[in-house]
């Protein structure tokens, strides 16, 4: 598995039941079988769901909805009553829980409760934040929860650079943050969570790459992942964020001098047969790129995952898909094979 450390895994697997082996054996081969006779056919139920404890954030980055203050759905914090019926009723086939849709997960004052529910339930659970939460006594809680894997976003190696995306952000304060991570997991004798420094390739920072490393090195940080940015207005990147190095962007210019994404969108998408996301308030979208909640396939509560992963909603945006995905707009700005390991 390219980007995850040895004891990672294991930990992964080590979560496995044959319940949810034989989930994610169903979907791998509904899939492959739906590539190959050229409509959905689905088996199982949703081996990896993102949720969301929350949309408000304390930065104001310019290419995110909830930083913006731009979206158009409603904004809010997930109910814990509700998170621990959405699990009750998911946990027997669910292997990966994220932790992680739009929002800082940490303003969410029920967040680390609603990580240990989830990993008492043996769920492999993931978190990504902008490090600005994890105080002493945090990070403690933190390591102490069974969280899994935490991603903590390092848009740059000095605070001039940082602060170019991270708006509003601190970055001595999030490097301290990590080294309370770093700290707690040793005098607690434990090897989770992995500890990931992600860093969003913008031309800001695009010069800063292994001074980034450099720094997760000596704080004892896992691994480092560089992730091409999504820029919504990229025909005139209005920010001058693209980055200069082909590498670490999402965008090329074609033959005529415009700028185009450089995913070739093949019309097959694995996550339609695998993962979904769920809203704070109950809403299952397709996936992350739908973070305004337009395809909408569902809402937990009134239905259950079950009822909506198999639901003439759920066919019918597969089918749209299978038939012509340029034409679906979460599409056009897909990451799908863009990120890049360290």
């Amino acid at each position: 598995m390219q980007g995850y450390n040895r004891n990672d895994v294991v930990n992964f697997l080590s979560k496995l039941t044959l319940r949810k082996s034989g989930n994610a054996l169903k979907l791998v081969s509904s899939y492959y079988l739906s590539r190959l006779l050229g409509k959905p056919i689905v088996y199982g139920l949703p081996l990896s769901i993102s949720i969301e404890p929350t949309t408000a954030c304390n930065l104001s980055c310019p290419e995110c909805p909830s930083g913006l203050k731009s979206f158009t759905r409603d904004t809010g914090s997930i109910k814990l009553d509700f998170f621990r019926e959405a699990i009750d009723s998911m946990y027997k086939d669910l292997a990966y829980l994220i932790f992680y849709f739009q929002g800082e997960p940490f303003l969410h004052k029920g967040f680390l409760d609603m990580v240990r529910y989830a990993s008492s339930k043996k769920i492999y659970t993931a978190t990504s934040t902008n490090g600005h939460f994890l105080t002493d006594e945090k990070a403690k809680e933190t390591v102490e929860s069974g969280l899994d894997r935490l991603i903590i976003s390092i848009d740059g190696a000095t605070q001039e650079v940082y602060s170019q995306y991270r708006i509003g952000g601190n970055l001595e304060k999030v490097l301290e943050g990590a080294k309370n991570i770093v700290k707690w997991k040793k005098a607690l004798g434990k090897k989770q969570p992995f500890v990931v420094f992600q860093l969003l390739v913008v031309r800001p920072n695009e010069h800063q790459i292994n001074q980034v490393k450099a720094l997760a090195s000596e704080i004892g940080v896992d691994q480092v992942w560089c992730k091409t940015a999504q820029i919504y207005n990229y025909e005139s990147d209005p920010n001058q964020l693209i980055p200069t190095s082909g590498k670490y962007s999402r965008y090329k210019q074609d033959g005529s001098g415009k700028t185009v994404p450089k995913n070739n969108i093949s019309n097959h998408c694995w996550k339609m047969w695998h993962s979904n996301v769920i809203t704070w308030d109950g809403k299952v979208v397709p996936c992350c790129f739908d973070k305004d909640a337009k395809h909408q396939l569902g809402e937990l509560g009134g239905l259950t995952m079950k009822q909506i992963w198999n639901s003439n909603s759920y066919a019918k945006f597969r089918s749209d898909l299978m038939r012509s995905r340029k034409n679906i707009d979460i599409c056009a700005n897909c990451s799908e094979g863009l990120k890049v390991w360290s």
